[in-house]
Formats: C-alpha cells, structure tokens, sequence
C-alpha cells in the first residue's frame, strides 16, 4: 500500500499543530539555505519561518536505482519525494523522534548520496537492505525501512534491524503525533556526507559512527 496519504495527514497536522499551540509557524534553522518553505525570517538572522511545501513535480530516485542496480521500494519516492519541509518531530509509544525531509532541491540530491552511502554500507556488511526515514531519542537509533519487505524497524549503525515497528511505513506513520518544540539549534561539527539541515546533529553523530569518520 502507498505512504503518501498518511504522509500528507502527518504533514498537515504538523503545520497547524504549531499554528494553533504556538500561534505561529514552525521555525527552522537555515543558515544560509534558500527553500520554497520560507515563509519569511524569525528574530535571528538563520532562523527563519517555515511551511512544509508540495513539489511540483515529484522527486525520483531512479539515478539511486541506476547506480546501484536495484530497485528501491516505492514508498521512498513517496515519502521523500514528495515535499520539501524541514525536519517533522513526532511523538509516539516508542518515545519521541525525527523524520528527515529535504529542505530544498540541493538537500535532496545530498539526501540521495547518504542513501547511497548507507545501502553500500549494508551490502558491504551482506545485510538486508534498509534505507533510514529518521531517528528515535538522542539519534543512536535509526528508523528504517525494509527495501524488500517495506517494514519499519529500529536499527543500530552497523547491525541489521531489530525490533519491528510497523508493517509498512503506511502503518508507521499512522501511529505518530506531532511534537511541537522550538527549533534545535545545529552542532558545530558538520560532517560532510550528511551537511544538509534535513538531519540534525545527532544524526550525524551516528553517520560518523557508522562509516569510521
């Protein structure tokens, strides 16, 4: 079954969730990285207000596909190609977390090359292939989906996935509710395979893990 109606539900409640607790739209920050999400500045000069924003024409991941000669399930393009929007903070019974969205068309590619990155990874390691949605808690644990099977799990950097969360990233999502919280303000440290803000520090913390940088 398709993700992208229950993305579009998760994405609207997130929008008017901090409308109506905040009286006002997501801030992000982004230095420095122009997007359709924009609304206008916030009161500091990286921070700015924010609108997950529909493209108009759907991303595609067949250069992904292409490179690594596979077929990638269809709830990736689904799920990542469909919008540029900052990242979602959710809540749910498995504690709080993050999915990662492209920011703009730059992110998206950047997305692409992490994805890339991560699937060599688990080949390297002869692992079933899984692509990463986001993180749970401090960033140590990913959310990952199946590529063959299209479950959602948890998954440790560098081991398969464990505990099964949904069946279907349909069904994951559906069991989310928003978090609204103030903006993270990003690390220092930027590691260059993941420097897009569509990942939050400790995201990348664990990316660094994973690969040895």
């Amino acid at each position: 079954m398709s993700c992208f109606i229950a993305l579009d539900k998760f994405v609207r409640q997130y929008y008017q969730s901090y409308l109506q607790r905040l009286d006002e739209p997501p801030r992000f920050y982004a230095p420095n990285q122009p997007s359709e999400c924009v609304i206008k500045p916030a009161t500091e000069e990286t921070l700015v207000y924010w609108q997950p924003v529909l493209r108009s024409e759907s991303g595609s991941f067949s250069n992904v596909e292409s490179a690594l000669e596979l077929q990638l399930h269809s709830d990736i393009a689904e799920f990542y190609g469909r919008y540029y929007s900052g990242c979602l903070l959710f809540e749910s019974k498995w504690g709080e977390g993050e999915l990662i969205q492209p920011w703009n068309a730059d992110d998206f590619d950047l997305l692409q090359q992490n994805i890339i990155g991560h699937l060599m990874m688990k080949r390297k390691l002869k692992q079933p292939l899984t692509w990463f949605i986001g993180v749970l808690g401090d960033g140590d644990i990913m959310l990952t989906v199946n590529n063959q099977t299209g479950v959602v799990a948890k998954e440790v950097p560098g081991e398969e996935q464990s505990e099964v969360l949904a069946d279907s990233l349909e069904a994951f999502l559906e069991q989310l509710t928003v978090k609204v919280a103030p903006p993270n303000l990003p690390a220092e440290e930027v590691v260059a395979a993941v420097e897009h803000p569509g990942i939050f520090a400790s995201f990348k913390r664990m990316w660094r893990n994973l690969t040895g940088r």
